[in-house]
């Protein structure tokens, strides 16, 4: 009779565990494929910037400083679509004002492929790099609003694997095409997104919001399956967002709250630390780095090794999030980020210093590659994705999509800087004393984050919530009781 007990329990397991997984994947990626256009922006330049200087584009002459302002006003214009990409998402939902963001990716491009000037180029770059990067927003949103709990951290990844695959796929295009060709065919990106995913359903969290059950239940059949206990997520959801409607917390009173402080605290300062590693900086100049370094391999090969190393390491990544947790990819990535840093920036100093002779050099001509493969791997799989994705998990929903939007903004404005500066802080202290800057940055973030960020993985996002306000719950518990 136990037994007969035991095994209907086991039967009536509540079917939530039992929906299909594949729809969501199907989802993450679809929205991920404007991740791709954005790499697409962002390696637009890494393999063609010494070309650029040595024969021009499209007659318009190009030094290292106006290379420096082709490559950053992409960063800028990521930093000022952050907070409005956000607001936007909350008006008109997360899938149309994604599709929306075809429109200033295609006005970019088209100024960008038929530019007589650097004003227009920089304006291009500008509108590219706004509505490529508004996906660092808006994305990780989507894909946190529609994925089960067990595997939101792997979707969640997806769009770092996206931005650098487009990454890996411009510095590709780029060495068997000229640059117009090349151009066009980056440009082609965004329009493939529409098509993709305009056919994958609205978030059911932002449709239950405007109390649109019915949709939300259609949402959730498509990403769920039929097996699925779509009533139970409904409840649950719905409970999630009473409890946010009973709250009634303005921002201003969410600042107040311990766990908006931490959640603050923690994704802006790892986005300062992601940017300020110098990522930005070897993508936007990686043939650059690769000349100057010396290395015994055509710098284009090594450009594209470097993006197809990130490509398959973001993929591993996302693999390894949701079994990992999300803290030992961080403290290991931005270690290991910082040790690659540290090791270039001897190599340069060896080079540059003339420390030691030219056979001494050749023999050392891997180490660029080997250096720069290493930092961009560990990059790849921890203080690359993980960002974004603490970023949708952490924030209280009250001030979610703004301070998301926000912690962007100081991300991509921090790139921007240190793409826009890297030549000339190269040419004022040397490739070495650049490199040991980002190092000794790494390094001081893997302490923080060894100290200050918590682990997110298998919560969902009231739990989370839960969490870090725990003190102020028991302390609302203590003051109700006397």
């Amino acid at each position: 009779m136990h037994t007969d007990l035991e095994n209907c329990s086991i039967a009536l397991v509540p079917q939530r565990s039992r929906g299909k997984k594949l729809p969501q994947y199907v989802a993450a990626l679809s929205v991920c494929m404007g991740a791709l256009a954005a790499g697409a922006v962002l390696g637009w330049t890494g393999n063609i910037s010494e070309d650029m200087k040595k024969f021009s584009y499209n007659g318009i002459e190009i030094d290292d400083d106006s290379l420096g302002w082709i490559g950053s006003m992409a960063t800028l214009g990521a930093a000022a679509a952050c907070i409005p990409i956000g607001k936007l998402c909350d008006m008109i939902g997360r899938k149309i004002a994604m599709l929306s963001l075809a429109i200033p990716f295609t006005i970019g491009w088209m100024l960008i492929i038929f530019a007589n000037s650097l004003t227009i180029l920089s304006i291009g770059r500008f509108l590219t790099g706004m509505a490529g990067c508004a996906f660092c927003v808006s994305a990780p949103i989507y894909t946190s609003e529609i994925a089960e709990k067990d595997i939101r951290g792997a979707l969640g990844s997806y769009f770092e694997f996206l931005l650098a695959t487009g990454i890996a796929l411009s510095f590709g295009v780029a060495m068997i095409t000229d640059i117009k060709s090349y151009t066009i065919i980056m440009a082609i990106l965004p329009l493939i997104f529409v098509i993709i995913f305009m056919f994958q359903p609205e978030s059911p969290i932002y449709l239950l919001k405007l109390n649109k059950e019915d949709k939300a239940r259609a949402a959730l059949l498509r990403l769920r399956g039929n097996s699925y206990d779509i009533d139970a997520e409904i409840r649950e959801i719905k409970n999630d967002l009473l409890e946010e409607q009973n709250c009634n917390i303005s921002p201003l009173q969410s600042l107040r709250k311990k766990g908006t402080k931490i959640s603050i605290l923690v994704c802006f300062s790892l986005m300062f630390f992601q940017q300020a590693c110098g990522i930005t900086a070897v993508v936007f100049y990686a043939d650059s780095i690769f000349t100057s370094a010396g290395s015994k391999l055509d710098p284009k090969v090594s450009t594209l090794i470097l993006g197809l190393m990130e490509a398959i390491a973001t993929f591993a990544g996302t693999i390894v999030v949701d079994r990992l947790g999300r803290r030992i990819l961080l403290i290991s990535s931005t270690f290991v980020v910082g040790i690659s840093g540290a090791v270039l920036g001897i190599f340069f100093t060896l080079q540059d210093r003339h420390l030691v002779d030219e056979d001494a050099l050749l023999a050392l001509g891997y180490v660029p590659v080997i250096s720069l493969c290493l930092f961009v791997i560990m990059f790849s799989i921890g203080i690359g994705p993980i960002p974004w994705l603490i970023s949708a998990e952490l924030f209280p929903p009250e001030i979610r999509s703004i301070a998301t939007g926000a912690a962007a903004t100081l991300n991509w404005f921090t790139g921007f800087l240190i793409t826009k500066f890297y030549l000339d802080l190269k040419n004022a202290v040397g490739s070495d004393v650049t490199f040991y800057i980002f190092s000794v940055i790494s390094v001081i973030g893997t302490v923080f984050i060894f100290l200050f960020v918590p682990e997110t993985k298998g919560k969902s996002l009231n739990e989370i919530q839960k969490e870090l306000n725990e003190d102020d719950m028991k302390e609302s518990i203590e003051k109700s009781r006397m």
